[in-house]
């Protein structure tokens, strides 16, 4: 399976950072900055007129500072190439200050005339193909209210398709939070550096389809700034992931057992070693609840499951195994607890889901050499705070979860973070399809299987978290609504062969 192609950069910066990239490019590599923004205005209507190609009628919607300077640049050179344009202005143009003033400027010297938003002579319902969000940009630091929220309001209320232009208005540059009211973008237009709001918080459901524009700036501008994260990319995975030697055999692909399957919870635990072998473990072993077994086994004969009565009957399958994955299906009662302390002591490389993290709760032991894979709820119980805390601010759960813990922590949810010490990537891949009971499950097997095979927990937990999130997205080629755990089997085996 070769590389598809990807348009976005892997690095991606905080809202400070991008601003002290354009400072570089404009006092230290001699850009002027109105260059800049009109490289951007550029880009946007390029961007346009490519998503949508057909639009004729153009309405563009402009606030305060760059991102208004931006939206003139856009509305004049829309008119340059014939469309029809207008534009809303929010904030009275003629407040404007520095690049965005000349950009008025020049906007009003083409012919272009902007209407109020509000007041007397506000503009009314405009004909519009497409509406473009040059707002608020980066800069916003609290609550969008007055004219500026009724603005996102009314643009919100089309039934036409929106450009926002580097950031949704409303929206949080560096949290991805929203600040009281934002766009509803159906594509977003980023410039000079990829901002870690647009992956963050609530931005999947605000941004669209993202797009990139660096304007051309020198890459020497961005070289003495360190990402605040990376985006997970299909070459790492294939670098992670090469052609097997022909003498590769079952003890050099690894050895994993999977503990968990309490009464009732079979499922979890089948659906967590299927995946560990669909994605190359060599011997995969499940431990399991005597009443488990049998469902455990049913139909998957690959899968060497022993019932395992009391924490004892473990030690010589520990023995057996390169790591283990603990918690699909493993329940809080006693024996849950009395194999999860077991596991616990021994000093294998671990993968920690479900109940595993919930009894890990109660005391949040550091232990090192373990990757703990929680969603938001079972995040805030780790840290013993809510989940709307946690996904207020996800980059800073993350990176507390994997310094509390001496683990490699993964938060899952839409847009799923890793880090493993100072470094976290994010997953831009997968899709609400997958939020259906299982697929965390799915993930845990895929970790355990990469786990033994590569023997290096943090590539096995950025390539996992991927490579789960890529068969997700072809899992729901037929549809997302409706889609289950196992279907994502398949697409593993495909996904890890990616050459």
């Amino acid at each position: 399976m070769m590389s598809e192609p990807d348009p976005l950069p892997t690095d991606i910066y905080s809202a400070g950072q991008v601003r002290l990239i354009d400072r570089v490019a404009i006092d230290e590599l001699g850009i002027p900055g109105y260059e800049l923004m009109c490289r951007a205005g550029t880009a946007a209507l390029a961007e346009l007129r490519k998503r949508w190609p057909d639009a004729r009628r153009i309405a563009v919607f402009c606030g305060a500072g760059n991102n208004a300077g931006d939206g003139y640049v856009v509305a004049r050179l829309a008119r340059a190439a014939g469309l029809d344009v207008h534009v809303v202005a929010v904030v009275p143009p003629e407040r404007l200050r520095g690049d965005a003033a000349q950009a008025w400027a020049d906007c009003r010297a083409a012919g272009i005339d902007a209407v109020p938003f509000g007041g007397p002579g506000a503009a009314g319902p405009l004909e519009a193909d497409v509406v473009v969000d040059a707002l608020l940009g980066t800069g916003l630091d609290r609550p969008v209210e007055g004219a500026f929220a009724e603005a996102i309001a009314a643009m919100n209320a089309r039934s036409v398709p929106i450009l926002a232009l580097d950031v949704p208005s409303g929206l949080d540059a560096d949290t991805g939070r929203v600040l009281g009211v934002a766009v509803r973008a159906d594509a977003t237009i980023t410039f000079v550096g990829l901002k870690q709001g647009l992956f963050l918080g609530e931005a999947p459901d605000y941004r669209g389809a993202l797009a990139f524009a660096d304007l051309d700036i020198p890459a020497v501008a961005r070289q003495r700034f360190r990402p605040a994260l990376t985006r997970l990319s299909l070459r790492e995975l294939e670098a992670a992931l090469p052609k097997r030697p022909r003498s590769a055999h079952k003890g050099t692909n690894g050895r994993l057992l999977l503990v968990g399957g309490a009464p009732g919870m079979s499922g979890a635990i089948r659906l967590a070693a299927e995946a560990a072998l669909r994605v190359g473990a060599g011997l995969v072993y499940v431990a399991t609840h005597p009443v488990s077994l049998l469902p455990v086994m049913s139909g998957r004969p690959e899968l060497m499951c022993r019932a395992v009565e009391t924490a004892d009957a473990l030690d010589s399958l520990l023995e057996l195994a390169d790591a283990v994955v603990l918690g699909p299906g493993l329940g809080r009662d006693a024996w849950g607890r009395a194999l999860w302390q077991r596991v616990i002591a021994t000093d294998l490389p671990l993968v920690v889901d479900a109940d595993g993290l919930n009894l890990l709760a109660e005391r949040s032991t550091p232990r090192g050499r373990w990757i703990v894979t929680p969603h938001p709820a079972e995040a805030g119980r780790l840290l013993g705070i809510g989940t709307a805390e946690v996904q207020a601010d996800r980059l800073a759960a993350v990176r507390e979860l994997s310094r509390k813990l001496d683990a490699i922590a993964v938060l899952k949810g839409a847009c799923s973070l890793v880090c493993a010490g100072e470094q976290v990537a994010v997953c831009d891949r997968g899709n609400p399809g997958m939020a259906t009971g299982g697929t965390g499950d799915v993930l845990a097997g895929v970790l355990g299987g990469l786990a033994v095979q590569l023997r290096d927990l943090p590539t096995a937990a950025r390539v996992g978290v991927l490579l789960h999130a890529l068969a997700g997205d072809d899992a729901a080629r037929d549809g997302e609504r409706g889609m289950i755990a196992s279907d994502l089997l398949a697409a593993l085996r495909r996904r890890a062969n990616p050459v």
